[in-house]
C-alpha cells in the first residue's frame, strides 16, 4: 500500500503545482493586456481603468432612497414664449465631483415638452439611471452644454430651445420645434 501511496503523492503534488502555474500564467495574461496598468488607484485612474470602472454593474449608482434626490420631480409646462438661448437653473446644488466634458454621468432625469408640460421619458419609470459621457454628443446638444460645471448630488433644470434639442424634425412624442423642459440628477460622475 506504501508503494501506492509514494507513487500517487508525487504525482497530486506535481498535479497541483502545474495547475498553480497555469492558474498564476492566465492572470499575469489577463493583466495589463492592454499595455496600460493593472492596478487602480482611486483618484489616479487610466482610461482603461475608468472605463473598467464605469462599466462595471456592481459600481453603478442606484436612485437615492432618502434626501432630495430620492423623489421623482415633477415640472409644470412652460410659461410665456419659449427659450431661444439655453436656460439653466439648480435646484439642489450638489457637493461632490464636477462634471466636465469627457466626464461617465449616471443621472435620473425627467423630460417634457415646454408648451404642454406632458412628460415624454423618464429614467424614473424605468427604474434605472440614464448613463453616458458629457460632450460626446451621446445626447442632445442641451445637455451637453447645460451639464458642464454641475455637481455630484446636484439636480438641475434645463429649459432647452429647439435648436439644441431635436430642431425642425422632432423625435418621437416631441413636436417639430419643441422646446423642452428637462429635471436631471446627478448621480454620480465618473
Amino acid at each position: 500500500m506504501n508503494n501506492i501511496k509514494d507513487a500517487i503523492f508525487p504525482l497530486r503534488v506535481r498535479t497541483s503545482a502545474m495547475l498553480a502555474l497555469f492558474v498564476a500564467g492566465l492572470l499575469i495574461a489577463g493583466c495589463g493586456s492592454s499595455g496600460e496598468s493593472s492596478t487602480i488607484t482611486i483618484g489616479n485612474e487610466s482610461k482603461a481603468d475608468s472605463k473598467l470602472i464605469a462599466a462595471s454593474p456592481s459600481l453603478e449608482p442606484k436612485t437615492p432612497t432618502s434626501g432630495p434626490l430620492a423623489t421623482e420631480p415633477k415640472i409644470e409646462k412652460g410659461t410665456g414664449k419659449p427659450p431661444t438661448k439655453l436656460e439653466t437653473k439648480d435646484l439642489v446644488v450638489g457637493t461632490g465631483p464636477e462634471t466636465k466634458t469627457g466626464s461617465v454621468l449616471f443621472v435620473n432625469y425627467v423630460g417634457a415638452n415646454y408648451k404642454t408640460g406632458k412628460v415624454f421619458d423618464a429614467s424614473w419609470k424605468r427604474k434605472e439611471p440614464f448613463k453616458f459621457t458629457l460632450g460626446a454628443g451621446a445626447v442632445i446638444e442641451g445637455w451637453d452644454k447645460g451639464l458642464k460645471g454641475m455637481k455630484q448630488g446636484g439636480r438641475r433644470e434645463l429649459r432647452i430651445p429647439a435648436s439644441l434639442a431635436y430642431g425642425s424634425k422632432g423625435q418621437g412624442g416631441i413636436p417639430p420645434n419643441e422646446a423642452l423642459i428637462f429635471v436631471i440628477d446627478i448621480l454620480k460622475v465618473g
